[in-house]
C-alpha cells in the first residue's frame, strides 16, 4: 500500500508556475514508520488523504492533510489506546535534472528526501514518515489513573490485584523498623 506516496511530476515540472493537480495518498502505518510500537493484536491501521502538488519556481510545493487512526500500547499497562493521527504535510521539492535541457543540477536542498529524482519521481514516504511521528503522543495512557502491571507477577492491576509483596531494598531495612514504631 505504501506504493502510492511516488508521483511522476515530468508534466506538472513543465506547466506553468502555479499550475496544480491534487493526488490521493495512503499507507499503511507499519510500513510507513516501522519503529512504531503498535498495540499487540491492533488491527490494520493507516493513513489517508489529499495532497495538493503545485508548481513553483523552486520546483513542486507538496501541501495537504493525512489522517487515520491506530491503537498504540499504553505505557503502564500495555492495554490498546485508540490514538488519532493528523498531520499536515507542506514541502517544497527541487528538481534534479533540467526540464529544458535534461542535464543534471545539484539541488541547493540538502535534504535529499525533497528532491525529485531523475526519473521526475516526487516521493512522499519521508516527509509523511516523519510528520506522522511528530503527531504520535510519546506518552500514552488508557487512563489518566492507570495502575499498570505488577512488576512481579505481570498481572494488569487495572483489572485485578495481587497478592505480591514488593521486595525491600535491604539498604533501606533500618527505616521500616521506623516504621513499626
Amino acid at each position: 500500500m505504501i506504493d502510492n506516496l511516488q508521483f511522476n511530476v515530468a508534466q506538472l515540472m513543465k506547466d506553468p508556475v502555479g499550475s496544480y493537480r491534487y493526488v490521493d495518498v495512503a499507507a499503511d502505518l507499519e510500513e510507513l514508520v516501522p519503529d512504531i510500537e503498535l498495540a499487540e493484536g491492533a488491527g490494520p491501521s493507516s493513513i489517508e488523504g489529499r495532497v495538493r502538488l503545485m508548481r513553483t519556481n523552486q520546483g513542486i510545493l507538496a501541501q495537504g492533510t493525512v489522517s487515520g487512526e491506530t491503537e498504540v500500547a499504553c505505557a503502564r499497562c500495555l492495554a490498546p489506546v485508540p490514538v488519532d493521527i493528523e498531520a499536515e504535510v507542506e514541502e517544497v521539492f527541487v528538481p534534479t535534472i533540467d526540464m529544458a535541457t535534461g542535464r543534471s543540477i545539484k539541488p541547493e536542498e540538502e535534504d535529499e528526501a525533497l528532491w525529485i529524482d531523475e526519473h521526475h519521481i516526487l516521493d512522499l514516504t519521508e516527509v509523511l514518515r516523519q510528520d506522522v511521528l511528530l503527531e504520535l503522543p510519546v506518552h500514552v495512557l488508557c487512563k489518566e489513573d492507570c495502575r499498570g502491571l505488577c512488576p512481579e507477577c505481570g498481572t494488569n492491576l487495572n483489572e485485578a490485584s495481587c497478592d505480591c509483596k514488593p521486595d525491600i531494598d535491604p539498604r533501606w531495612s533500618s527505616l521500616t523498623d521506623l516504621l513499626k514504631n
